[in-house]
């Protein structure tokens, strides 16, 4: 490859990083402050410092142009929320009496207040305030946070670039807030925001910017022709002013499709384009299109939410074929690095064989500015690097960690039979009434119940030695009998022994399981606080022994009542994980289910009667292009029925799902055959039941009623008004009366409060029939 000329000089750049300091110091000062232990001028100190912390690395690093802006105390849509003054009217007394309290009103709600929608970021596990937007909405421009945090940058001497949600993916990703008439379409507010954002870029040129980036995902989703013209119209008249900084309209996730000509003839001066997840199709559409003559090319060959190093060969030959497509082609990673943990280096548990094979933030940061340098002063000077990168890449695929026959073969095998339950809907529910004899309107949780400090501590001791296996037991032990005295004397009818022994849901499965790696600091954000350690599925999985039957058999033994047995689906075990890259998905979700088989069917022998598999991911994973679908939802549905299909038509399977747009898979949904699912609603206000509903699900169902979510205890009036809502779409012979998601983050005071105001009202309404 010969080298670029100076003037077109390929620079390295990232669209973001991940916010929470390599201690998770964020979390802990934020969490510090709604507490009243941490001052609001320390958590803004932390957060300053975890700033310039994150761009002086990047910039040492050998990042020519550091973001700004995608910083955030909780999420970045609820930060442009803000920055355009589209403040809920529930909220705006809150804002004005103090922004800062404000903003975790509108983000966690108050004990009279409830938050924004929270769903899910396209189809990441990352969540997002859903903005409320109406006909009366009036936008007003608030660009202090960014031109403030552009200025922290510029001061370090650094080049530093904005980065902002677009107007189109903003309007999009919207809701018509309660009580606007149904059929509003926030997208009718495009010419009242675009002004907004003229003043925002405006007050960022004042304060030194030379490019801001708007970035436009929900554009790579399958989009109407009226939602096109409004991208056309709104980056040509974005292009048209003249006091702004030079635009990077940035897209990620896909494709870009219909939407790449409208991008590529507007009056902007760069677009960022994902050439991993969709990039051979976005590098023919981009030559079919005729390139990007006399704009900035930003290519996204570096995978921004997977860990695995990447083939810096294969992605020097992609960069090499856009040099002729744009003006410069620069170097990024495809989507921001808020997916991914932020260094591998600090893993001392994973063997360094396969250490090797891994790149979290850091690694990928490193990735791109030795692909920035390739690219611009030929391979020569990186000859190390490739050769080192060669070597990495053929370790794991050579490794037997990947491989395991055994697996395979068994995966080979199965056949339809296998994922069909043995009697049809209608006979399994009869023997399960018959069996479990519940009530109308019968009353349960998602699974886990508070994760004390000092749960944490006893597992801590564990790990350091502190304390024996044996005395960890005995404190598991103690806090499921407190859990299902409390669920007994509050009432509930179905129980569950509130998983006080599992990290993570995905986590505890994983370290059981063969052919997966946990780490000990790999913390990815999920939303606000809340922060994960995806397991990463390096190999070929089975189940060495059981998991679950052990401390569900113990709590079944406390208690006449139903004790649900807890499982996490195949599905999310893939999708909450970083998952392999060298076979399709639908080979790797197969084997997960086989694992998961042999669980249910053990908790099924130890007699437990009712199974719940947990898939909350099914929705988030779907593909963001419908041509994309049905290929993903097969593979899905046939792991989801493997997992649960052998069981007896007296054995009650379950499943949950939370925190999505179900009105798209409400089909599959159905195809699961599960027996009871759980469902998120308390937050879109009972949308799920209407949705069943329409649809003619068969099934029973429990649309939450208690947003867990919140710190606020609903009231038993208020959970009662919710449970006559569902009943307005489900018959009650199918109604389950539930929270909305699992209790793990919540403290035992509103638990307490909030499931006895939950039976009340379930015993309420119950009364009413």
């Amino acid at each position: 490859m010969t080298s670029k000329s100076a003037a077109a000089a390929a620079r390295a750049t990232v669209y973001g990083y991940p916010r929470q300091g390599p201690a998770r110091e964020l979390k802990k000062a934020i969490e510090g402050y709604w507490q009243g232990r941490v001052t609001a001028d320390a958590l803004r100190a932390t957060a300053a410092e975890l700033r310039r912390r994150t761009w002086r690395q990047l910039a040492g690093a050998g990042i020519h142009e550091v973001p700004t802006g995608d910083f955030s105390y909780y999420d970045h849509v609820l930060d442009t929320t803000v920055m355009v003054g589209a403040i809920p009217e529930r909220h705006r007394n809150a804002v004005d009496a103090d922004a800062l309290d404000g903003y975790f009103a509108m983000a966690r709600g108050t004990q009279d207040t409830a938050p924004l929608e929270m769903t899910k970021w396209f189809d990441t596990n990352y969540h997002y305030l859903v903005p409320e937007l109406g006909p009366d909405t009036a936008f007003a421009a608030d660009s202090a946070k960014q031109v403030a945090e552009l200025k922290e940058a510029l001061a370090l001497g650094l080049a530093a670039r904005p980065v902002l949600v677009g107007p189109v993916t903003y309007l999009l990703l919207a809701k018509p807030a309660p009580g606007v008439a149904a059929g509003f379409d926030p997208l009718t507010l495009l010419d009242r925001l675009l002004p907004v954002y003229a003043e925002v870029l405006a007050d960022l040129r004042a304060a030194g910017a030379e490019w801001v980036q708007l970035d436009e995902p929900a554009l790579v989703q399958d989009r109407t022709p009226a939602e096109l013209n409004a991208a056309a119209r709104a980056y040509r008249d974005l292009g048209a002013l003249t006091d702004r900084p030079k635009l990077l309209v940035a897209s990620y996730f896909d494709r870009l499709g219909g939407a790449l000509p409208v991008l590529a003839q507007a009056p902007v001066e760069g677009l960022a384009l994902d050439f991993t997840e969709a990039g051979a199709v976005n590098l023919d559409d981009l030559a079919a299109v005729g390139g990007l003559p006399g704009k900035r090319l930003v290519a996204g060959v570096v995978n921004g939410r997977n860990i695995w190093v990447n083939d810096l060969s294969a992605s020097l030959a992609t960069l090499g074929t856009l040099l002729g497509l744009a003006d410069r082609v620069d170097v990024a990673a495809s989507c921001s690095l808020l997916h991914v943990p932020l260094d591998a280096a600090a893993e001392r548990d994973i063997e360094p064989q396969i250490l090797r094979w891994l790149a979290f933030a850091k690694q990928k940061t490193a990735e791109i500015v030795t692909l920035a340098r390739g690219l611009d002063r030929g391979t020569d000077t990186i000859a190390a690097e490739l050769a080192a990168n060669r070597a990495d890449l053929a370790s794991r695929a050579g490794s037997p960690i990947t491989h395991d026959p055994a697996v395979r073969a068994r995966a080979a095998a199965v056949t339809a039979f296998d994922a069909r339950r043995s009697y049809p809907y209608r006979e399994r529910a009869a023997a399960q009434r018959a069996h479990l004899r519940l009530p109308l309107l019968p009353t349960t949780t998602i699974g886990s119940f508070p994760q004390t400090g000092e749960l944490r501590a006893a597992r801590a001791d564990l790990r350091a030695g502190r304390i024996g296996t044996a005395g960890y037991e005995e404190r598991i032990k103690a806090e499921i009998g407190e859990v299902i005295s409390f669920q007994e004397k509050a009432g509930l009818d179905v129980l569950v022994h509130g998983e006080p022994e599992r990290n993570d849901m995905v986590q505890y499965f994983a370290e059981q399981l063969t052919g997966y790696l946990a780490t000990r600091h790999g913390w990815v954000q999920s939303y606000g606080t809340r922060y994960v350690r995806p397991p990463i599925l390096a190999g070929d999985i089975s189940r060495p022994e059981p998991m679950t039957v052990r401390w569900t058999s113990y709590a079944q033994s406390l208690t006449d009542r139903p004790v649900k047995g807890m499982l996490t689906g195949p599905v999310t075990m893939l999708a909450w994980s970083f998952v392999r890259d060298d076979q399709p998905l639908g080979d790797t979700a197969r084997q997960v289910a086989l694992a998961l088989r042999d669980e249910v069917n053990d908790l099924e022998a130890a007699g437990t009667s009712v199974i719940q598999v947990d898939e909350p991911a099914l929705r988030e994973t779907l593909p963001l292009r419908a041509a994309d679908r049905a290929a993903y939802l097969a593979w899905a549905t046939e792991a989801f029925r493997l997992t649960t299909g052998g069981v007896r038509p007296d054995t009650q399977i379950h499943t949950h799902m939370c925190y999505a747009e179900f009105g798209d898979i409400i089909r599959t949904i159905d195809d699961l055959d599960a027996d009871v699912i759980s469902l998120e609603a308390a937050r879109s206000h009972m949308q799920v039941a209407r949705e069943l509903a329409a649809h003619g699900y068969p099934r029973e169902a429990g649309p939450g009623v208690y947003d867990i979510h919140s710190p606020r205890v609903p009231s038993a009036a208020e959970a009662a008004a919710l449970v006559r809502t569902g009943l307005a779409a489900i018959p009650a012979e199918r109604l389950w009366v539930n929270p909305d998601c699992g209790l793990k983050t919540r403290g035992w005071p509103e638990v307490r409060a909030s499931l006895e105001n939950l039976v009340a009202a379930a015993r309420e309404v119950r009364a009413e029939l």
